[in-house]
């Protein structure tokens, strides 16, 4: 019937303690009460001398002691005060079955030396019992049977819960390890994440400065170029590209980030690669813009762009290519640059060359461009140099095409 839901079912583990141990000092009480009615609760045979009523309420008391039997020792202690009792007046089976709950108890629910000490008690006691038996009885076959007819209920109940109580460490301890993987996994998602936020920042930075250099360059070239429209408009054409380029990049990462902060921590981040456009395939790009402002750029390329490279060395190259050219663009202006790209033995080699200058132009900058294109370099297992070579300033990098190759 729709709307109708099934009945929960009963389930005695999810209730508080306390009301555990009353249904089982119930249950037990029961159960006693029955064995007593019915007259088959004598241990050693022979006539009671005792009322019913003196049992029952023995009975009666170790029920009600269980509510203590998570207090170790004290329980245990009381209840082995009452069957003190119920042995000199003749062991009686209900008492001694309630009574092997509180040794479990004591060994469950008892501190690891408790449990230690339970169990050794248990087998000295099992021992003593089996020599008293021995002492009294005449019939050696007789005082053993009646011996292991007692054992278990001082042995099983110690066994048991010492079982139980290993297996509750062992899961126990797995719970903890499983939230300590879960701590760590964490801890690495985050770092990912962070390290993966780091990286589009530098991007950026790599981008818009490189942008904004060429601008600030070419914007130079044409103010000094204001008799020759021609070349100025090429110049201008040129630092709108650029300025286009710059904020279509901008505005890419900022979405992206800012789809982060919304959507969840990873989120946007997975993507990263498949939007940024820069690729080597877009060099020409960087190459005309370089031109604009007057540089001599000379491209030897043996790379086949058609093949496919790694995406992340793919990116690296260009950035490293791009943080090269504004360089040579800020510092040696109107001067020559080679650009050389070469395949060889699975590494890509990026090399660009520029004239060394006396007097170099400077537009200002951060300093952080040699910084980023070595970290970048390293980032996919490669290497990268910069320096004067001969008349020359040359930065040269090697990237591995394949995953762990030196």
């Amino acid at each position: 019937m729709r709307g109708t839901r099934a009945p929960a079912l009963f389930k005695p583990r999810e209730l508080p303690p306390w009301q555990q141990d009353g249904l089982i000092a119930l249950f037990v009480f029961v159960v006693g009460l029955a064995l007593y009615l019915t007259d088959v609760y004598r241990l050693i045979p022979g006539p009671d001398h005792f009322g019913l009523w003196v049992r029952l309420v023995e009975l009666a008391v170790l029920c009600g002691l269980s509510f203590l039997r998570r207090w170790v020792p004290g329980g245990l202690l009381l209840a082995t005060g009452v069957l003190a009792v119920d042995l000199v007046l003749g062991p009686s089976l209900p008492v001694v079955a309630v009574y092997t709950d509180f040794l479990y108890a004591a060994t469950l629910y008892g501190s690891r030396r408790m449990s230690r000490v339970m169990i050794g008690v248990a087998a000295t006691a099992a021992l003593g019992v089996l020599v008293a038996a021995l002492a009294v009885s005449a019939q050696w076959r007789v005082a053993v049977i009646g011996a292991l007819g007692i054992l278990p209920f001082l042995l099983v109940p110690v066994w048991w819960a010492a079982n139980v109580r290993q297996q509750r460490d062992i899961a126990s301890t797995e719970c903890a390890n499983a939230d300590q993987l879960a701590k760590i996994a964490e801890l690495d998602r985050r770092a990912a994440v962070a390290a993966e936020r780091a990286r589009m920042a530098r991007d950026l930075h790599d981008v818009i400065a490189g942008h904004l250099s060429a601008i600030a360059i070419q914007s130079e070239a044409a103010l000094s170029m204001a008799e020759d429209p021609k070349t100025s408009r090429a110049v201008l054409e040129a630092v709108r590209e650029n300025s286009v380029s710059a904020l279509d990049e901008m505005r890419t990462m900022i979405g992206l980030l800012r789809a982060a902060s919304e959507a969840g921590p990873e989120s946007g981040l997975d993507e990263y690669e498949t939007i940024a456009p820069a690729r080597l395939a877009e060099l020409s790009r960087l190459v005309e813009s370089a031109r604009a402002t007057g540089m001599e750029v000379v491209v030897e390329s043996t790379v086949d762009s058609s093949a496919g490279l790694p995406a992340a060395v793919d990116l690296t190259a260009y950035r490293i290519a791009q943080e090269a050219l504004t360089n040579a663009v800020k510092h040696a202006p109107g001067g020559r640059v080679l650009v050389d790209l070469r395949c060889d033995g699975g590494i890509l080699t990026v090399e660009i060359g520029n004239e060394l200058r006396s007097a170099a132009t400077r537009t200002g900058g951060t300093g952080h461009g040699l910084l980023s294109m070595r970290e970048r370099a390293s980032a996919v297992g490669g290497t990268l140099s910069a320096g004067p070579s001969g008349s020359d300033w040359v930065v040269r990098a090697e990237l591995p095409l394949v995953e762990g190759h030196a």
